[in-house]
């Protein structure tokens, strides 16, 4: 067998497209050494390259491939003295981007993967640390087998990378500081399962999905509470490739025949006790009562004529045996009203905060949340903003600005901080702005993420996307371009076993939030902030903030280190000098930038 192996970092994305050289990609013979903490995880890649196609597996499992005789590869790794600890070795799948070549984004769950000949196939090799490992150096180390037929597995070669566990405990997801809010999109995942909204199959898949935003360290629970406040997300303007986007309210409404009101909040109550029992617990985000997104050319308006907002609530009308909409701003008034009762009944009312999303029109918002509060007094307010002026409001709780208004407006924002409650999180879209989480950009952009929240000195960071997939995810992921370059919809997709299947984008932005939480772990024991901020100079390669706005055209190599080694090399010496117990004043960070010929403050 003519198999070429090597390793890589977790942030590398193989791409297998229109310049495909007959050369192997990348090195054989590179080393990886991983700094880690206790209660943390540590992974590379594994690179495997043949000149003939191949099926290659991750785990013992017997493979034969359907076309006849071909090189199948097997891959084992283990953690010799880790007691305490796991490893695992996943397939990593390639998806179709934009520009029609083939990129590394799938975390698979199958055993076995058919390779066609001059492409590599990429395995993520994951050791997980348990929070009572002992410290010290380990050699995670990866054989790698092959073999034709009914031949013996023969080792091909045998690959290991240095995981050096310092005695420092990270904190559970659970515990997190940094306030990760991912937009939940659950009719979404029901239709992709074929099974009915809210059913009990329904609340059994959800499960391990709300498990993998706990995993991430998630804070905010979403419930829709009316009918498609999103529009389907102007699904309907794309003429070639539409997809079913719409999310349907959680609460179902009746009319009993004497036109009194019944408002069933079971299955609200059962999300949010499922979230609840896996850790997320901060916040409850409503969305459909604020700034719904109207379409008016193609329909989607409002359905109470005096209300000036296009809130559509659906109801079974228990005397005519059919659905309606209501269509009169008191039976609006009426559901609000019984809808903070209901919060403020379960003890859940500080936890609530309705949700608007992009506001435009100023003076319309400011009258629709006038209105608003009329009918619950009680409700507090959070609000996605992508223009500046929404950022002085009065009367919002929580602010979200989006990343190029926290470039130009970051002094007020701080200013707003004062004093406030409230969270103030930043935001990336579909516009292409750097850093972002599209299969297009770099997977250093998901883990700078983090960073840039704990450098402007935001609470966290929210994104629209967890599982907004279009029609048929794990055949295209490529949706509604340009308006949506390919991965805007997900961090992760649905797995055909009922479970979501992980990414790399995901798995670095897990690595970007624990990154923020030894930072801030650091100061909080006495490491020196302004010191801090000065390496990351050698991550952060922009002048003026203001170069992170989408006008400026920079890109991201203008903006951000695209080499793993400056980030490995921050948090690396972040860990060793916490768990050597040196709480200086930093110079021995600063001192490692000119060991490393990293770029320090002049």
């Amino acid at each position: 067998m003519n198999i070429t192996l090597g390793l890589e970092h977790d942030s590398y994305k193989y791409v297998f497209g229109a310049y495909q050289k007959f050369a192997i990609p990348f090195d054989e013979h590179k080393t990886i050494s991983l700094i880690c903490g206790k209660n943390d995880r540590a992974a590379v890649q594994l690179l495997i390259y043949s000149e003939e196609e191949m099926l290659v597996g991750v785990n013992g499992e017997a493979a034969f491939y359907e076309r006849g005789p071909i090189d199948i590869v097997r891959v084992g790794v283990k953690v010799p003295g880790l007691a305490n600890g796991r490893v695992t070795a996943n397939l990593i799948g390639l998806v179709e981007d934009d520009d029609r070549q083939l990129k590394s984004d799938m975390i698979l769950g199958q055993s076995y993967l058919h390779v066609e000949k001059r492409r590599v196939q990429p395995v993520w090799i994951e050791v997980q640390i348990d929070a009572d490992a002992d410290p010290g150096v380990y050699h995670p180390q990866i054989t790698v087998y092959g073999h034709r037929m009914f031949e013996d597995e023969i080792v091909l070669r045998t690959l290991s990378f240095e995981v050096n566990v310092v005695d420092v405990a990270l904190k559970q997801p659970a515990d997190h500081s940094f306030y990760l809010d991912l937009w939940q999109h659950n009719a979404n995942i029901a239709r992709k399962y074929d099974v009915a909204l809210w059913s009990e199959q329904h609340f059994e898949i959800l499960e391990p999905y709300v498990a993998s935003l706990a995993d991430l360290g998630q804070k905010a629970i979403s419930v829709v509470v009316s009918e498609i406040p999103w529009s389907g997300q102007a699904s309907c303007y794309d003429r070639i490739d539409p997809a079913n986007m719409f999310e349907y309210s959680i609460v179902r409404v009746v009319r009993r025949e004497d036109h009194s009101w019944v408002y069933d909040f079971s299955s609200l109550d059962r999300y949010v006790a499922l979230c609840m029992k896996h850790g997320i617990r901060e916040e409850i985000e409503v969305f459909g009562l604020l700034n719904i997104w109207v379409l008016e050319d193609a329909g989607y308006g409002r359905v109470i004529p005096e209300f000036s907002d296009a809130i559509r609530v659906r109801y079974y009308d228990a005397s005519s045996g059919s659905y309606q909409y209501m269509r009169e701003q008191g039976q609006l008034e009426l559901y609000v009203a019984a809808l903070e009762k209901h919060f403020i009944e379960r003890g859940w009312i500080e936890k609530v905060r309705i949700l608007a999303d992009e506001p435009a029109d100023l003076e319309l918002f400011r009258s629709r949340l006038q209105t608003l509060r009329a009918m619950a007094p009680s409700f507090q307010y959070k609000v996605a903003i992508n223009h500046a002026e929404f950022i002085k409001e009065e009367g919002l709780l929580d602010h979200v600005p989006y990343l190029g208004c926290v470039a130009v407006e970051h002094d007020q924002i701080m200013a707003l901080k004062q004093g406030q409650s409230g969270k103030t999180l930043f935001y990336v879209a579909c516009d292409k702005i750097h850093p972002n989480t599209f299969i297009s950009s770099h997977l250093l952009e998901s883990r700078v993420i983090p960073w840039l929240a704990w450098h402007f000195r935001l609470d966290g960071f929210l994104r629209w996307n967890y599982t907004v997939w279009p029609n048929d995810p794990l055949d295209r992921i490529a949706y509604h371009y340009p308006l949506f370059p390919a991965g805007d919809t997900n961090f992760v997709y649905p797995g055909r076993d009922g479970k979501p299947m992980l990414t790399l984008r995901y798995k670095l932005l897990q690595k970007g939030i624990r990154d923020y939480e030894i930072m801030n772990t650091y100061i909080e024991q006495g490491g020196s902030r302004g010191a801090l901020a000065e390496r990351m100079r050698s991550v952060f390669l922009w002048s003026d903030a203001q170069e992170l706005r989408m006008d400026a055209r920079k890109k991201a190599d203008e903006l951000f280190s695209l080499r793993n080694e400056d980030y490995e090399s921050l948090i690396g010496g972040i860990l060793e000098e916490m768990a050597s117990g040196r709480k200086s004043t930093g110079e021995s960070v600063l001192q490692a930038v000119e060991d490393e010929g990293g770029v320090a403050a002049e």
